[in-house]
Formats: structure tokens, C-alpha cells, sequence
């Protein structure tokens, strides 16, 4: 795992919104100063029923959000990647709706309440990135539903293939269509709506179009405009252009 300051990615990530100062991004660093923590893969970080703390910063590994139904059922509602903040205001709930869970081993920071309250007092630009972070991960849920209510099986696959691929390429995660994901059939049944036997068919479908290979956590997208075709695929509601360029530190 890496051994960079545990904000780098998160930094990253928050200046395709607006650039920091030196001061600002010095500011994120200590927020995110704790030492850190791991979970091993399958463990949960953190339960429904539990009461947050404070807000978990996802520094190596992934992540994902779920419900489990009382028959055990569960359903994957996000993946949290290296830079994520895991509900930047979650910490006001008396208590979780849902877990988060390790996919594979993590280490995470969990931020306090008052360090995350003092970031968004430092000026427009730290607190329209933190409210640009929010903003964002409910497009990406409002995505999912229109996956998960609207597009096919094929769609569906290749639309989360494609919005993993944009969002680990703005942390630096992606060797031009190459990059790794640690999913297994399962956890993509359980994200899409679809039995890992439908899933796998729809993998050796995209496979059979050259459009991906994939083997273990290797994943390489051979056209990604192809599979961006196939998945109706709009990288718009991530917002990655860097809508807040007009509050730019030295612009």
C-alpha cells in the first residue's frame, strides 16, 4: 500500500473542481494528519446502527457502501475508490443507514467532526469542494438508478465499467485503458442488479467485442469510446471539468 500523504489522492481529486492555495491544501493535509487505519478485505469500517464519528477518507484500497434485507440479500449502492470520502457529511447522522465494507484491504483516515467544520470555514474554495464532492457522489447514485431501472444487462455493465475507468483516472490510477479492478462477479451482481451466471455472460459478451480484457484485477478497456457507445455513456454527472476554474487560487 502506499506510503504518500494520506490526503495526496483526495487533494487530487477536489482540485478537478477548484485549485487550492498552498495554504489550503496544507490545511486538508493535517485534517487528514490521523494515523491511519486498516480493515482487511470483507470487514466492515463501519455498520448500520453505528453512530459516525467523523467522515472516513479511503486512502488504499476499495470500498463499498451496502444494505443487506433480513433474508441477507444485499445490494452494493457505491464504490468508494483511493481519495474518497466516504459521506463528507454523513458525521451529522445520530446514526448509519447503511455499512461500508472492505472489498479488499484498506487503509483509511477517519477525519473528526471539528477538523472537517474547520475545512469548511477556511473560505468558498475548500467549501465548494467539500459541497462539490457531495453534489457529485449524488449524481453518481442518480446514475445507478437510471442503470438500474433503465438500461440493459450489456448497458449496465459496461456504464459502471466506464464511470470506474473516469473516476480512478482523475487519482491517477489509470496506465491509459489499463487499470486494476478488484470486483469479483459477485460484487458486480450485487451493484447491477444482475446474477453473477448474467454477469459473467455479459463479461464474455463485451470480451467477444473486443471491447475489454479482463483477467484477475487486470482490467483494459481495447475501445473505450466502444464502450462508452455500448453503455450510453456520459461522463457529464461526474463534473470534471473544473466547474469552480473561477475561484481558483492564482487565477
Amino acid at each position: 500500500m502506499s506510503s504518500a500523504s494520506p490526503a495526496n489522492r483526495l487533494i487530487t481529486r477536489l482540485q478537478h473542481y477548484v485549485l487550492f492555495d498552498d495554504d489550503e491544501r496544507a490545511a486538508i493535509e493535517a485534517a487528514c494528519a490521523t494515523p491511519p487505519l486498516v480493515v482487511r478485505q470483507r470487514r466492515d469500517l463501519i455498520r448500520e446502527g453505528d453512530r459516525p464519528r467523523g467522515v472516513h477518507l479511503i486512502v488504499d484500497g476499495w470500498a463499498f457502501r451496502y444494505k443487506t434485507l433480513e433474508d441477507g440479500r444485499r445490494q452494493i449502492i457505491a464504490f468508494h475508490l483511493p481519495g474518497d470520502l466516504c459521506d463528507v457529511h454523513g458525521y451529522i447522522l445520530r446514526e448509519m443507514d447503511h455499512s461500508v465494507g472492505a472489498l479488499t484491504p484498506v487503509r483509511y483516515v477517519e477525519i473528526a467532526r471539528d477538523q472537517i467544520e474547520g475545512l469548511a470555514t477556511l473560505g468558498p474554495r475548500v467549501a465548494q469542494a467539500l459541497w462539490w464532492d457531495a453534489l457529485t457522489s449524488a449524481a453518481i447514485q442518480r446514475e445507478w438508478t437510471v442503470n438500474l431501472g433503465q438500461r440493459d444487462a450489456l448497458e449496465r455493465l459496461s456504464h459502471l465499467f466506464c464511470e470506474l475507468i473516469f473516476r480512478l483516472r482523475t487519482v491517477g490510477m489509470v496506465d491509459g485503458t489499463r487499470c486494476e479492478i478488484p470486483l469479483t462477479q459477485t460484487d458486480l451482481a450485487e451493484a447491477t442488479g444482475m446474477t453473477p451466471v448474467h454477469v459473467n455472460r455479459m463479461v464474455q459478451e463485451l470480451r467477444s467485442r473486443n471491447l475489454i480484457r479482463w483477467k484477475g484485477r487486470e482490467f483494459e478497456a481495447l475501445d473505450l469510446d466502444g464502450l462508452c457507445d455500448v453503455a450510453m455513456f456520459n461522463p457529464a454527472y461526474l463534473h470534471l471539468d473544473h466547474e469552480g476554474r473561477h475561484l481558483d487560487a492564482n487565477g
